[in-house]
């Protein structure tokens, strides 16, 4: 169109902001930049009464009758849309669907390092040099030299910092081979260091499947031809070899010309997950949270610009600019932490979904312990589902040994509630065949809380309406919430008393008592609070994997997706935990969690065996996992949610209200519910429909903040959507008060 020639027209552009507004503001477009607008770049606008330049995303461009109200743009900030016409129209379906701002969507899709443009840091990579190649059959290194020859030969080209961990030995060692010759060092871009390394591992495209895999590989691959739409739920046991299946899909996909995206739990990506990615595919990249700004900027632009095969990441990878996108697949789809927690609070699972949907492509949803949201979607043919029955090698699934910790005598009386006889006998058995031991207990720190032994007052966070921990090596009680710490007090703050009880167990005690239970063995601990260093995580793994470890403690780090063959024994410490929390998912979860854990044994030629120690041993979700059974048990436990109108039988939500002050959080809670239960009234056909609250949330403080919470349970989400939308727009703002609004919401304290 001439845009020259309209007359009483004029040329705006739609801007939407990092901000929780539901529609886009217009803006003229001058002259002089109606060549180089265009949707999916980024500008830079006044703002608000003060102007105030501010940067936002163009989402559309048209002609309207013209207002002399209209502010003009400044300035366009991209050369090149930084956002494809298929990922605006997919984050506009997430910023309605989640009730939030489309452009506080579009920020979350695209790298700080994208949007910033700033230059590339350089790391050094490490290879052989034609000395070591011509001369090194001559010489007689150090045992540390060798290792590092080792690993090299195994990974090479390699960064200096990985090089060191594989090795197990200092930069010195490293920089001195290379100033003797017998190493090259290279700076190349920090981006391009992990995309170059994966092109070198040696290939393995040989993968012999069982009938199972063979059967369920062919009804994928049958799909992704087709290039049609499809939800696939693969429920296979642990150990069934879903990761084939995944890599046989990846490959055909790849053979018709498209791109696949992998998504995996942020715990779960593993060095060891991706190698075997890496060791099938050459164009492949990863999307995480630990890399630097500009190493996910610069894997983000390769994977824009077609260069990549396969992608993998965590949640948010689900918006990765494939251009030509042909299979999703998410492995442990049932995991928590798919959704996010902060705005846009959208589930990843879910949303791959609906973008498969929209591009008409395979999408595969693996688990062995499927969601009940994503099972009852198959048992109503919305999914379709495939069935991996037996491990691979038809190796059986580990026994599970229930102990009755009421009644279950202690391996000593300093261990009663921690280890039980039962378990320790268990241990020296396995040991004693040369195996190793895992031992999962998810609490953090030494103790779980201090209390004082006459008033009975918990030494609570400050901040926080919960308990600190105390952590023995720093000698300090911190929130595992906010992360505030203190050292412990001697006495009581309340009555004065002076003795202080130090209660609960977290893994800092367990490997203290487990050391001194087996003092002749080496024990490491894997928590955050053991892996904050650059490449820990890797090095703990690699040390165990090697057999250089007898006894691996942890959180749920060391629960999902590990495989070591040699492990022969996996003791669950206290899986009650999870149980009593106030949440209609804690059976579910706990359910998944013993499952994945009692998955990592029995893997290799000796059987493993698997013990939950447990208060309950009746519960029907820790019987349920002792027995593999996940069958009876989402059975029994989905009657539940269907009696008290819970998902997967209704669409949920969930506001919460949060403020310093307690009074105006309350206020205004209450007046929002009876606006709620107002707006039932005005919505025609919602079908049934429950308003529970306000009242307040089970975490009544959080970093300061006084928090009530409405929960909503609708048949439709549309209904959710407009009994929100008219009850909070009949409510006035309070300055310093929060309105936040979750959909799908998997936190519900």
């Amino acid at each position: 169109m001439d845009i020259s020639v309209q007359e009483d027209l004029v040329f705006v552009a739609d801007i939407v902001f990092d901000r929780p507004l539901r529609k886009p503001f217009s803006y003229l477009i001058p002259t002089e930049l109606f060549n180089s607008i265009s949707k999916g770049k980024r500008v830079r606008v006044p703002l608000g009464k003060g102007n105030k330049p501010t940067i936002g995303f163009c989402v559309d461009t048209r002609h309207i009758p013209s207002d002399p109200k209209l502010k003009s743009i400044f300035a366009i900030m991209d050369e090149e849309p930084l956002v494809s016409t298929h990922l605006l129209e997919f984050t506009k379906w997430i910023a309605d669907y989640y009730l939030c701002g489309w452009g506080q969507v579009l920020q979350a899709v695209v790298p700080a390092w994208v949007r910033s443009g700033a230059t590339t840091p350089k790391v050094f990579i490490i290879d052989f040099s034609d000395k070591f190649r011509l001369s090194s059959a001559t010489k007689k290194f150090s045992p540390q030299q060798t290792r590092i020859f080792e690993q090299l030969n195994l990974h090479h080209p390699i960064t200096i910092k990985e090089l060191c961990i594989k090795s197990a030995c200092a930069p010195s060692v490293v920089n001195r081979l290379v100033e003797t010759d017998w190493l090259v060092k290279t700076a190349i871009d920090e981006g391009q260091a992990f995309f170059g390394a994966l092109q070198t591992i040696p290939l393995d495209p040989s993968i012999h499947l069982n009938d199972e895999q063979i059967a369920v590989s062919k009804t994928i691959t049958d799909q992704i031809h087709s290039g049609k739409f499809c939800t696939f739920l693969l429920h296979g046991v642990t150990g069934s070899g879903k990761t084939e299946v995944y890599l046989e899909a990846i490959e055909a996909t790849i053979k018709n010309g498209k791109q696949a995206i992998v998504m995996v739990p942020e715990i779960s990506l593993t060095p060891q997950t991706v190698y075997r990615f890496k060791k099938r595919f050459s164009k492949i990249v990863v999307l995480h949270s630990n890399l630097r700004e500009a190493e996910r900027g610069k894997n983000w632009k390769l994977v824009a610009e077609g260069k990549v095969d396969v992608v993998i990441g965590p949640r948010s990878t689900v918006f990765a600019p494939c251009p030509n996108l042909g299979l999703i697949v998410i492995d442990e789809e049932h995991e928590n932490s798919f959704k996010q927690d902060n705005t846009p609070r959208y589930h990843g699972r879910d949303i791959a979904v609906k973008r498969s949907r929209m591009l008409d492509i395979p999408i595969v949803l693996g688990s062995a312990t499927p969601s009940f949201e994503s099972w009852h979607n198959a048992c109503k043919n919305n999914y379709k589902m495939l069935t991996l029955s037996k491990r691979v090698r038809d190796l059986p699934m580990p026994p599970v040994y229930l102990v009755d910790m009421k009644i279950s005598p202690p391996a000593s009386p300093s261990l009663r509630g921690m280890i039980s006889e039962d378990l320790q006998k268990g241990m020296k058995r396995a040991l004693s065949q040369n195996g190793q031991v895992m031992l999962f207990l998810n609490r953090r720190g030494f103790h779980t809380f201090i209390q004082c032994p006459t008033c009975k007052t918990v030494e609570n966070c400050k901040h926080c309406d919960l308990a600190m921990t105390f952590h023995k090596r720093k000698n300090i009680l911190l929130c595992h919430h906010c992360g505030d710490e203190k050292k412990p007090a001697t006495r009581c703050e309340t009555c004065k008393t002076e003795t202080i009880q130090f209660k609960g167990m977290g893994t800092e005690k367990l490997e203290e008592e487990i050391t001194k239970l087996f003092p002749d063995k080496v024990i490491r601990r894997m928590d955050s609070d053991s892996t904050t260093k650059p490449g820990s995580h890797e090095y703990i793994l690699n040390a165990f994997r090697e057999g250089l470890i007898n006894i691996l403690v942890g959180t749920q780090m060391i629960a999902k997706g590990l495989d070591f063959p040699n492990v022969l024994l996996v003791g669950v410490i206290n899986p009650d935990t999870g149980i009593h929390i106030p949440d209609f998912r804690a059976s579910e979860r706990t359910f998944q969690l013993l499952s994945q854990v009692a998955g990592r044994t029995g893997r290799g030629d000796k059987p493993g065996m698997v013990y939950f120690q447990t208060y309950y041993p009746e519960h029907p979700a820790i019987v349920s996992a002792a027995k593999h059974d996940f069958i009876s048990f989402v059975d029994e436990e989905i009657k539940h949610r269907q009696s008290l109108f819970f998902p997967p039988f209704c669409r949920l939500a969930r506001i919460v209200i949060r403020s310093k002050s307690a009074e105006s959080a309350a206020t205004f809670s209450d007046e929002l519910g009876e606006q709620l239960r107002l707006a039932t009234t005005e919505i025609k056909g919602s079908g049934k429909l429950k308003i529970l609250g306000p009242t307040e949330a089970p975490v009544f403080k959080l970093k300061e903040y006084h928090r009530f919470h409405v929960q909503l349970h609708a048949e439709k989400h549309t209904v959710l959507h407009q009994l929100i939308q008219v009850a909070l727009g009949k409510m006035k703002p309070i300055s310093g008060l929060e309105v936040i609004v979750d959909i799908d919401p998997y936190n519900l304290l």
